[in-house]
């Protein structure tokens, strides 16, 4: 039986597993899906060796960005982006060769531009993690402007939650939250910025699908904008990871 898995942490509330099981069950796949928590990714290599049968493994929050150092190759696209959550595994002679890939990509890609409209040119990215870097690929391809939203400001792309302005936000239609704050448990929590400058020529799109309307949704909703959670992107971006799992 094939094993796949999710590597992350904390993973009590991932989409993968439960994603893949049941995918496995309806399409009568002889597969199985684990998580695998890990607190740093210098457990990773550790991973590998316990688990010498792995196919492949889908990578969330914190590391997208951090085990790219542990890969063998990378995906020019991946490469480009600066991040991986795809990477598939061929042993040879007991030792693991790891290529990696970004799926985050199309599944935001095809997810959002359903809802792209003439006037969205501009986008703000709130947060700077691995999501961040598939999002801002994305934009890019699209044709899209955008700036980065951190707290703490590193490169001339980024700015600051509180140089945001009313104004800012008015200019810049499409906003799109990569950062955990709304996900469950933590409902209460929502990116800070000046939600009275959202129009109903805004797009309001968030990552997180748990809860299905985050705080960040529901303000920017309350003041007329479109918006849509990230569980399109979860799927399609999935299906996107089964392909790569699939021929490679």
């Amino acid at each position: 039986m094939e094993t796949y898995g999710l590597i992350g942490y904390p993973l009590e509330h991932s989409f993968s597993q439960k994603y893949f099981t049941e995918k496995f069950n309806r399409e009568n796949i002889d597969a199985r899906y684990l998580n695998f928590p890990i607190s740093g990714i210098d457990q990773f290599p550790e991973l590998l060796r316990k688990h010498p049968y792995l196919a492949g493994l889908n990578v969330t929050i914190p590391y997208k960005q951090e085990v790219m150092k542990y890969l063998d190759e990378i995906d020019p696209v991946a490469r480009e982006t600066g991040a991986v959550n795809v990477i598939n595994i061929n042993w040879e002679k007991e030792k693991p060769y790891l290529k990696g890939f970004n799926t985050d990509i199309v599944g935001f890609s095809r997810s959002v531009a359903p809802l792209m409209k003439a006037h969205h040119k501009k986008a703000l990215i709130l947060g700077t993690g691995g999501a961040s870097k598939a999002v801002a690929y994305a934009l890019k391809q699209m044709g899209l402007l955008y700036r980065f939203v951190s707290r703490a400001p590193k490169h001339p792309s980024q700015v600051s939650y509180e140089s945001l302005t009313a104004e800012i936000i008015n200019d810049y239609k499409v906003i799109i939250n990569t950062t955990p704050l709304g996900m469950s448990p933590r409902t209460e929590a929502f990116p800070p910025i000046p939600y009275q400058g959202i129009t109903e020529e805004h797009l309001a799109f968030d990552l997180i699908y748990n809860p299905q309307t985050t705080l960040f949704l529901k303000k920017c909703a309350e003041n007329g904008a479109v918006t849509k959670n990230g569980l399109e992107m979860l799927h399609l971006q999935a299906e996107a990871a089964w392909e790569i799992f699939k021929q490679e």
